[in-house]
């Protein structure tokens, strides 16, 4: 069976000559099942590790769900969508041990794993804030190796193709999906929407206009700053084009992506986040290093987007009932946010939680 085929696109338009700017008119990702399918009676799983090895946490918390081989098959295509939001001036910002963007240890595991399971190709593509970066500062804590390296790497060992992509510049055209915002449609990467699998890998968060910046929150990356972005101070480009008046506006908005694009595997990273006025330092936000709190790193994940962002919020000690983005989501049918309806795997909810500065939502 095709690609295509399997893909079951409803519309195909003029994909393999479409211009960057332009966008695709085709979508369904019927093929992609929702939580809501797969979890009918079930409890929801999110696997917990604690520890100081970024690498081996997130390798023990896929192995807690039923390895890799539960997520990824042979031959498939993998997204892999870290939160990289002030990584284009990470030359001089120091983003990884500020807390503002996901660690490279747990985005070289995630991809090692895929790999392993014989992906055929994996994409670590993000949006940012620039159309273009550097992956060469993507650096490890050790120093030892960056992203670049590892994607040679990788791609070398496993015979594979590894490839790093920002987005507004790599994507060879854009996918309409479906949304409830007076949008009516949002623009996401094809290299999001024509990927087998697509794996979420956020930085824990909170966030100024959204209360939390967590695993859904994170595919606002994948939209194109051309058709969504304005110019600011000069030096930035910001998605302003998408209503930011209140958390449930801006939620409706990833919530929508999330609602198409079907991710498989979300892993929150745990180790130096962000408290307060975020989703980064310049914003208002602070260093959380969870070592302060907690002793040690915590790596969480799950196939349910919802379970694993509302397990989140309460290691961050933040009443799930009072996040909009997570009742909407439970609401959409994306997935679980129910305590009791949440199975944890590896360490224990109440040997978790730390207090976590939460954000005075804008709009509110």
């Amino acid at each position: 069976m095709s690609k295509l085929e399997r893909r079951k696109f409803l519309k195909i338009g003029t994909f393999s000559t479409v211009a960057l700017a332009s966008p695709i008119s085709f979508f369904s990702f019927e093929n992609r099942r929702s939580v809501s399918e797969l979890t009918v009676g079930k409890k929801s799983k999110v696997s917990a590790i604690k520890g100081t090895d970024l690498f081996s946490m997130t390798l023990d918390a896929i192995d807690a769900l039923g390895g890799i081989q539960t997520f990824i098959a042979k031959g498939d295509k993998v997204f892999i969508k870290p939160n990289f939001v002030n990584f284009p001036w990470a030359k001089t910002n120091n983003c990884f041990r500020n807390g503002e963007c996901t660690k490279p240890e747990i985005i070289i595991a995630a991809t090692e794993e895929c790999l392993k399971a014989g992906a055929a190709e994996i994409i670590i593509g993000e949006g940012s804030h620039l159309p273009t970066f550097d992956w060469n500062y993507a650096v490890t804590f050790d120093e030892k190796t960056d992203l670049v390296k590892e994607a040679k790497r990788l791609s070398s060992k496993y015979k594979a193709k590894v490839t790093l992509a920002c987005l507004e510049t790599d994507s060879p055209g854009w996918v309409d999906i479906p949304s409830k915002t007076s949008h009516h449609n949002i623009a996401v990467s094809s290299l999001v929407a024509n990927a087998d699998k697509v794996i979420s890998l956020p930085v824990a968060k909170t966030h100024s206009w959204s209360q939390l910046s967590l695993a859904s929150k994170n595919f606002v990356g994948i939209t194109p700053l051309k058709r969504y972005a304005q110019w600011v101070d000069n030096s930035w480009w910001n998605r302003g084009s998408f209503d930011h008046s209140s958390p449930q506006s801006i939620g409706q908005v990833f919530l929508d992506i999330v609602q198409s694009i079907k991710p498989v595997l979300s892993i929150v990273d745990f180790s130096i986040g962000i408290e307060g006025d975020g989703p980064t330092r310049s914003n208002g936000g602070t260093t959380i290093n969870m070592k302060d709190r907690l002793g040690t790193w915590a790596i969480i994940a799950s196939s349910d987007i919802m379970a694993v962002d509302a397990t989140a919020a309460r290691i961050m000690s933040h009443e799930v009932s009072k996040i909009h983005q997570l009742k909407m989501g439970f609401e959409m049918g994306l997935g679980q946010i129910q305590e009791e309806s949440i199975e944890m795997i590896g360490e224990k909810l109440e040997n978790l939680r730390v207090t976590w500065k939460p954000a005075t939502p804008k709009g509110v």
